[in-house]
Formats: structure tokens, C-alpha cells, sequence
């Protein structure tokens, strides 16, 4: 059987080199996918085919994709969590250092001087005074969201002399394996923000962190703290940002997120968009999508999917079966029942649900016939059922 792969943007050869040219057919061409590699072309205006299974977003955030809309129809949205992190921390790292030392408005100043000749050093000597800014070591630095971002940031920041601090109610077990035992827990975004000289956000946008940087937490904070935001624009608020600014409660803000009014305005430095704009993240991004794809399309295994639960299981037998498929009462036993009707027994079974939908894999004693399969498909509560 040969697997279909349609890329909707370029995409890295270390992740295209993983499909075994045996075994799938790649390109932007193909009309009837099995997977869809993508970067950062929307997709919510696009129709799918029945043949599609998955969509595997080459990077974390996957706003271009409707991922309801794929649930529904049994499409498995991937994503790459933690594949660009060392590019963003490298980024974060060097948004700290620009929003110490005024590097943005120095490089600006030290334009203007451009055919002073032999009077060059003398002015850069009067005028450097106007960028004096501090060091960061020993400086407290509070980390909002331990991912796997925020945890490279947390460790590397506390490599540099500062004393940091966490804070992470969802806080995962692997991520706390990885955290510098030097990383202050803070319990609380209240300690985080009176207690730090800079604040560095890594969470997603959520109804509950969108414009958490606003007038009001930005009141609880430390006169002169500097913020930087790499993570998803709308968790500031930007009048509110400009106004803390302009007032001296803000020292700097740092973001890989422009908007109109804060581009040029004073103590903003405004990225465009850098954070995973290395080669290496591309191809890491790309390589991990594959790998996903891969696993999935060839044993049903689902890892890092944004609208269906993860779900692994070792090959017990050749015969695999997949359904995707409501979290409603009896969903099991439904299936169950059907594979007993059909004299087929079941070596091994996995079950998972997140929400309202659920994964089941079965590896069974022998070959389900198509007919079963489109009369599993057909009850009420299955929306997809194939096998391996």
C-alpha cells in the first residue's frame, strides 16, 4: 500500500526524507491525501477529502488549522511541541540582554553618526551615557509557563547569575524532571509579578490568559520591570503596555508580536516574528511531524494531537483496527460486541478519550472483513473505523 502526503507549504527534506519512497508518494500536487504536512498555510476555507486521516502542523501553534472541523470528520490534528523551543529560548535569552542594555535605541543612535569621521569617537564617548542599563545577573526573573520553552529559559537564566522563579499550575511531570533545581516554585502569578525585575511569559492564548498583562497586573509589579512576550501576542494588552511605559512603571517591553502602536514606540522592541526562525527548528519541526505521520498512518499510534488523545500500543498481532469515535456510554462494549459477531478475537486493546471524542485500537486474531468494517462505521457514535 502506498501512503499519500500532500505538503501545503515548503517543507524541510529532514522531515520529507523520513517517508520511505517505497512507501509513500510526497508533494503538493496529490489530490487525495492520506496526511497533510503544513506550516503556517490556513486551512480552514479548505474541504477535505475522505481520504485524509491526518494533518501534521510543522511547529506548536496550529491556529491555521480547524481543528474542530477535522475532530468531526475523524482527521487527527498533530502538532511539533518543543521542537523550536531551544530557538525561542536562544531568542528570550537575547530579548533579556536588549531590554538591559539598550541595545535597539544604541544601534539606532549610533547611525546618526555616520560621516562625523575622526569625530565619531569623541561623540560615541559623550553620548553613551543614554544607554546605560543593568546587568542581569543577580536580577530576579519570573518564568509564567513551564513548557518545554519555559523551562530551557528557566535553567538558562539561572545559568547567567539570576535568581529564578516558576510558576506553572499544570506543571508536567517530565517538565519538573527537567527544571534546574535552582528554579524558585512561586505559588502564585501575585509573587511572580511584585517580586520580579523581569517577567517572561510561555503560555498559550487561553480565555483565562489572554490580556493578563494589563493595567491591573501590570500595577501589581515592581516599578521598572522589563517584560518580555514570545509567546502569543494577545496575552498583553497594548494600550495598556504603551501607557506603563510612557508613565515609567515599565522599563522595556520585549515582543516577537508587533501591532501598529507599538512599533517605534519608546521602551518596545519589536521582533518579527523570530522565534523559531532557525533552520535547525525548521528542520526539527519537520522531522517530528514526519515521525508522527508516520507512526500513525503505519500502526494507529497517536502522539502529540491537538484534538484526539494519545494513544500507543505494541503490535500484539498483524491485524490492527482503528476507530475513532464519540466518548459516549457503551462506545466499548459496541465495538467489542461487533468484533465477537464477526468471530474475531481480541489479542490487545487500547481505549482513550479527550472531551468529547475517543481513540480505540484493537490488534485482533484475524482480518476484520470490509463488510464489518462499514457496518461498525455506520453505528451511531463511530465516525471512523480503518485497519492495518
Amino acid at each position: 500500500m502506498m501512503f499519500q502526503i500532500k505538503t501545503l507549504n515548503k517543507i524541510s527534506p529532514a522531515g520529507l526524507d523520513q517517508f520511505s519512497r517505497d512507501k509513500y508518494t510526497c508533494g503538493d500536487e496529490i489530490e487525495n491525501p492520506d496526511a497533510i504536512l503544513v506550516r503556517s498555510a490556513s486551512m480552514h476555507e479548505m474541504e477535505f477529502p475522505k481520504s485524509l486521516k491526518a494533518i501534521a502542523r510543522a511547529g506548536a501553534g496550529v491556529n491555521n488549522i480547524p481543528c474542530d472541523k477535522c475532530a468531526e470528520q475523524g482527521i487527527v490534528v498533530f502538532n511539533t511541541p518543543g521542537a523550536n523551543a531551544n530557538a525561542v529560548k536562544e531568542l528570550v535569552l537575547l530579548g533579556l540582554l536588549i531590554s538591559s542594555r539598550k541595545i535597539a535605541p544604541a544601534l539606532d543612535w549610533m547611525k546618526t553618526l555616520k560621516g562625523k569621521g575622526d569625530e565619531v569617537s569623541k561623540l560615541v564617548e559623550k553620548g553613551k551615557s543614554q544607554f546605560v542599563g543593568p546587568e542581569i545577573s543577580g536580577k530576579k526573573l519570573g518564568v509564567i509557563g513551564l513548557g518545554a520553552i519555559g523551562v530551557l529559559v528557566a535553567n538558562a537564566a539561572s545559568h547567567l547569575g539570576m535568581t529564578v522563579y516558576g510558576y506553572d499550575p499544570y506543571l508536567s511531570v517530565n517538565a519538573a524532571w527537567d527544571l534546574s533545581h535552582n528554579v524558585k516554585h512561586a505559588t502564585s502569578l501575585k509573587e511572580i509579578f511584585e517580586s520580579c525585575d523581569y517577567i517572561t511569559v510561555h503560555v498559550p492564548a487561553t480565555p483565562e490568559t489572554k490580556g493578563m498583562i494589563n493595567s491591573e497586573s501590570i500595577a501589581t509589579m515592581k516599578t521598572g520591570v522589563r517584560i518580555l512576550n514570545f509567546a502569543r501576542g494577545d496575552l498583553a494588552v497594548p494600550a495598556d503596555v504603551l501607557k506603563a511605559l510612557e508613565e515609567g512603571k515599565l522599563s522595556a517591553y520585549v515582543t516577537d508580536f508587533a501591532t501598529d502602536d507599538m512599533i517605534g514606540a519608546p521602551g518596545v522592541v519589536a521582533l518579527p516574528h523570530l522565534g523559531a526562525s532557525t533552520p535547525e527548528s525548521e528542520d526539527n519541526c519537520a522531522f517530528m511531524a514526519a515521525q508522527e505521520v508516520i507512526d500513525f498512518l503505519e500502526n494507529g499510534n497517536i502522539k502529540n494531537s491537538v484534538n484526539m488523545p494519545a494513544a500507543s500500543m505494541p503490535r500484539a498481532t498483524q491485524n490492527r483496527l482503528c476507530i475513532i469515535h464519540k466518548n459516549m456510554p457503551s462506545m466499548v462494549s459496541q465495538i467489542t460486541t461487533a468484533m465477537s459477531d464477526n468471530g474475531v478475537n481480541i489479542e490487545s486493546m487500547i481505549n482513550q478519550s479527550k472531551k468529547d471524542y475517543a481513540y480505540t485500537m484493537l490488534d485482533v486474531s484475524a482480518p476484520v472483513s470490509q463488510e464489518a468494517i462499514d457496518k461498525l462505521n455506520a453505528a451511531d457514535g463511530i465516525i471512523r473505523v480503518w485497519s492495518l
